[in-house]
């Protein structure tokens, strides 16, 4: 692969293709007729980015690795995106209508239908990691067959639990989440100690937080929040996608090697945060397929009405700018690494660098 022949829309297609075949196998294991798992299938097949599961496969392929090692982790991350979306479009979170094009879940079916579906997706996400070579497809009254080619050790599949469980739990999204659903008012979203040297910040003066006059202290302390926020929220589980699909093929979650993906990895998961946020401002709702202004309404803490439409625009081509420079160390750290289970002349960084170019580009 190389810059003049690699084509980012053709590599989100075919992957996109991949990640897809393997996630309608997983839902077709179980009774269609089941509102359930229709609820399910409504909302993991309904479109989207894919970026998550993408990043995974790219980040296997980043380190000469088979990408196919990384599609149970992909599958897993995907399934567990699609909770997390299905849940923060209920009415006692977001409380939003639509979703990729469609009704939300909760309007499609009913709250609590929605509910459980967020539940079962999440919940069999793990068994994908766990136990992929126990899922099976009947392909006849008497066969069946494995829906995954090829998957990681028993081991490195414990290690891929631990981080995703790690990344989509308490000190990850799901913290996240609630820093966010508290963040329009400081009032009791202040579940930390903030300080500087020439000024502390108190529950107690959190009235005046949002006030005209602000000072610059207390808009430390809200940049500070609202990264924290959008590292827990959205970052984690970015981070999350990038490590499992190297560590699917053998990479150690101590290498340098995974540093740098790391390193490439916040960057992009906090750009793709403040590009969001710029969307919410600017972007076309035909093309998203959800509402645009809700920020605002909601008076949500975002990096458009902190720093402003401009400079949010300059600090996201500069997190990925950060982001590409960091993957210009990776073939001289593989190059020395002679650990690795296979052959890391088949590397490229190309898709890794063009999902963090597109960040910027996005539409949706």
């Amino acid at each position: 692969m190389n810059n003049q022949n690699f084509n980012l829309s053709n590599y989100l297609k075919e992957k996109r293709a991949i990640l897809e075949e393997h996630l309608n196998k997983i839902l077709i294991c179980f009774d269609q007729n089941r509102e359930l798992v229709q609820a399910m299938r409504y909302s993991l097949m309904a479109g989207g980015k894919r970026l998550r599961p993408i990043l995974a496969m790219a980040s296997a392929e980043a380190v000469g690795g088979d990408f196919r090692l990384a599609i149970p982790a992909a599958c897993a991350i995907e399934m567990i995106h699609t909770y997390s979306l299905i849940h923060d479009d209920l009415p006692a979170m977001d409380n939003d209508d639509l979703r990729r094009g469609v009704p939300t879940c909760h309007k499609a079916f009913s709250e609590a239908t929605a509910i459980l579906a967020g539940d079962a997706l999440l919940t069999h996400a793990f068994k994908i990691l766990s136990k992929p070579d126990k899922i099976l497809l009947s392909v006849s009254s008497i066969s069946q067959q494995p829906i995954f080619e090829l998957f990681p050790d028993k081991a490195t599949l414990l290690e891929l639990v631990s981080i995703i469980s790690d990344a989509a739990g308490i000190d990850g999204m799901v913290e996240g989440q609630m820093m966010d659903m508290m963040g329009s008012s400081f009032v009791n979203a202040l579940p930390y100690s903030y300080s500087d040297d020439s000024q502390s910040i108190t529950t107690s003066e959190s009235d005046n937080l949002f006030s005209d006059s602000i000072s610059d202290s207390v808009s430390s302390v809200k940049m500070d929040y609202l990264k924290r926020l959008h590292h827990l929220k959205t970052g984690r589980m970015i981070i999350a996608s990038v490590q499992a699909g190297a560590v699917s093929v053998g990479v150690g979650v101590d290498s340098k090697i995974m540093k740098i993906l790391t390193q490439y990895a916040e960057n992009i998961g906090l750009a793709f945060q403040v590009t969001d946020d710029i969307l919410n401002v600017e972007g076309d709702p035909t093309i998203m397929g959800k509402a645009v202004g809700s920020d605002e309404l909601n008076n949500k803490l975002t990096f458009p009405a902190l720093l402003g439409l401009d400079e949010s625009k300059q600090f996201a081509v500069q997190l990925v700018s950060d982001a590409i420079e960091s993957l210009k160390l990776l073939p001289n750290v593989l190059q020395q690494n002679t650990a690795l289970p296979f052959n890391c002349e088949l590397h490229s960084v190309l898709p890794l660098k063009a999902i963090a170019e597109y960040i910027l580009k996005r539409k949706k």
